[in-house]
C-alpha cells in the first residue's frame, strides 16, 4: 500500500511514499549529506550521477537527472519548467507508482523532488533498491545469459507490454535479475500507452540490439539460433495469455 505526500515550496516540490517514510527533506537528495552521515554506500559518476544510500526507508538508489548527448555541454542538468506534474521526476515517480499497484516488477519509488532554476529546474529520484540484483547485461559477461533466462526475460517484457508499459531505453543494463525475480527499472520518459505492434516490436528490437552490443552474441550461432529465439517465444505466450 502507497501513501503519495506532496511538500511543496517557492523553489521546488517534493513528492514521496508516506507508507515507506513519514517524512523527506532535501537533505535526502544530497549525497554529501548522506557521506557526512556515513550512510553512503557507493557514488558513481557519469550521466545518471547514481548513489546508493542507507536511508530509513532501507537502502536506495539515488539518481540525479542529467542530459545526454550535445545538449549535455550547455544545459547539463537543467530542464525547461512548464508545471509541477511534467517534471522528469514526479512522472517517473508517478508512473513507478502505477506500475507498482498493477503488480509489475520495478523499483519501489520513494522520493522524488525538482528545484527551480528560474525558467528551468533540477530533478532527482529516489527509490528502494533491489537487493542482490545483478543485471542483463552482467549475466551475460557472465556466460549466464542461457535459454531458461531468455524465456523469464520474454515473459517480463511481455508482461508490462500488456499493460501498455512503454520503456524508452529497454535495454540489458535496465532489466535486474535476481534468485527470485526480474525487474524492470529506470522509466525516465517511459510512459503508458494503447498496445500496438509498431512500438512493441521497436521496443523488443532495441533490447536485442543492446544485447548484442553488450556480447550475447559473441556465443556463435547460440544467440541467432536459441536465446533469441527463446525470448520471442516466451514474449508471444506471455503477451498473448
Amino acid at each position: 500500500m502507497t501513501d503519495q505526500r506532496v511538500t511543496e515550496a517557492a523553489d521546488g516540490t517534493i513528492l514521496f511514499d508516506a507508507a515507506l517514510a513519514s517524512q523527506v527533506d532535501h537533505d535526502w537528495f544530497s549525497p554529501a549529506r548522506w557521506r557526512e552521515r556515513g550512510l553512503l554506500r557507493t557514488q558513481a559518476g557519469g550521466r545518471g550521477g547514481v548513489a546508493i544510500v542507507d536511508t530509513p526507508a532501507g537502502e536506495a538508489v539515488l539518481r540525479h537527472y542529467r542530459r545526454g548527448g550535445m545538449v549535455a555541454a550547455l544545459l547539463g542538468d537543467r530542464y525547461l519548467f512548464t508545471g509541477r506534474r511534467r517534471t522528469r521526476s514526479e512522472r517517473e515517480f508517478r508512473l513507478l507508482m502505477t506500475l507498482q499497484g498493477l503488480g509489475l516488477p520495478v523499483s519501489p519509488p520513494l522520493a522524488a523532488r525538482y528545484v527551480r532554476h528560474g525558467w528551468r529546474y533540477s530533478a532527482d529520484l529516489m527509490t528502494l533498491r533491489i537487493a542482490g540484483a545483478a543485471t542483463l547485461a552482467e549475466r551475460v559477461a557472465d556466460a549466464a545469459f542461457n535459454e531458461a533466462l531468455a524465456t523469464r526475460v520474454g515473459e517480463l517484457v511481455a508482461r508490462f507490454h500488456r499493460v501498455g508499459a512503454w520503456h524508452a531505453d529497454l535495454n540489458a543494463h535496465n532489466i535486474l535479475i535476481t534468485a527470485d525475480a526480474l525487474y524492470l527499472i529506470d522509466f525516465d520518459k517511459g510512459c503508458l500507452r494503447r498496445p500496438a505492434a509498431r512500438w512493441r516490436k521497436a521496443n523488443l528490437a532495441r533490447l536485442r540490439r543492446s544485447l548484442v552490443k553488450v556480447g550475447a552474441s559473441e556465443s556463435g550461432d547460440a544467440f541467432d539460433d536459441t536465446l533469441w529465439p527463446a525470448l520471442m517465444a516466451a514474449y508471444e505466450r506471455s503477451y498473448g495469455s
